[in-house]
């Protein structure tokens, strides 16, 4: 099953290759049908995606969540679940023009990390370790949305307001309410991510927190966008600013990540 998954996995790539280039005809050239193609390849391309991580799980004999490269690419994977559910129930493709770039930039990294299969440490053979990666999966795609919906409200603003943007993208009013909604999701799964990290932790080291570089970042992260929601339903904040806030958030995200693993080692390092 690894070998197969070898296999699968540039052919996965390809084709995110070949939505985003589907996404980006729809932007240059106006084209609608280009658009539903491209949200059709990406829709395919997530099946092909489970496929991989469910050969991964089957040749390593475990969940496929604990290494940097399983990571990535199940990191990948949630940001095209989340993108595909937001471009479909807001009706809004642009957004895969900016999100299939990204999964693709994370997917790149990935196969830049070692596959080789290890032996799980007796800390991580846990039924917790299955509910806590997949909810920190979910979070940061959520996360991953904001970001990219944050980087087309700013450059909406830039925009002249002719047919085809007038279509493709939202009112800077609802590109805020997307955003939202996509961080409160984010929050609430990152909320549980921490949740169950804590209790898996007492049952493996005997305390629920330990300040570990990764649950140190987790934190700052849940408290960035904790203060985003408190701020925008407490005082109103939206626009340009909200979206910049967020994308700095997004970039948090992706020290905790990344740069925790290889800056600051700890008890959640990784290779």
């Amino acid at each position: 099953m690894l070998n197969v998954e070898k296999i699968l996995f540039p052919i996965v790539m390809l084709f995110y290759l070949a939505a985003m280039v589907l996404y980006f005809l729809f932007t240059a050239l106006k084209k609608e049908k280009a658009a539903k193609w491209a949200f059709r390849v990406q829709l395919g391309t997530l099946v092909l995606h489970t496929l991989v991580l469910i050969c991964r799980g089957i040749g390593a004999g475990r969940l496929p969540m604990t290494n940097q490269y399983e990571f990535a690419s199940s990191f990948a994977w949630g940001l095209c679940l989340v993108s595909l559910v937001f471009i479909w129930r807001f009706r809004f493709p642009l957004l895969g023009t900016f999100a299939v770039p990204v999964i693709l930039l994370i997917l790149g990294y990935a196969a830049l990390q070692s596959r080789e299969v290890h032996a799980l440490m007796p800390a991580l053979q846990s039924g917790w370790l299955g509910l806590h990666v997949s909810t920190a999966i979910i979070a940061y795609g959520a996360f991953g949305v904001s970001f990219v919906i944050s980087l087309i409200f700013l450059l909406r603003e830039r925009r002249s307001d002719d047919s085809f943007w007038a279509r493709s993208i939202p009112a800077s009013e609802k590109l805020d309410l997307i955003s939202y909604r996509s961080v409160t999701l984010g929050l609430l799964f990152l909320t549980f991510t921490i949740l169950t990290g804590a209790i898996w932790a007492e049952q493996a080291w005997g305390s629920y927190w330990s300040w570990d570089p990764k649950e140190t970042w987790s934190l700052v992260t849940w408290l960035i966008y904790a203060v985003y929601l408190h701020l925008r339903i407490r005082r109103g904040w939206k626009g340009r600013t909200a979206a910049i806030f967020a994308a700095i958030g997004f970039l948090c995200v992706i020290f905790t990540y990344i740069g925790v693993n290889t800056l600051l080692p700890g008890i959640h390092s990784y290779k």
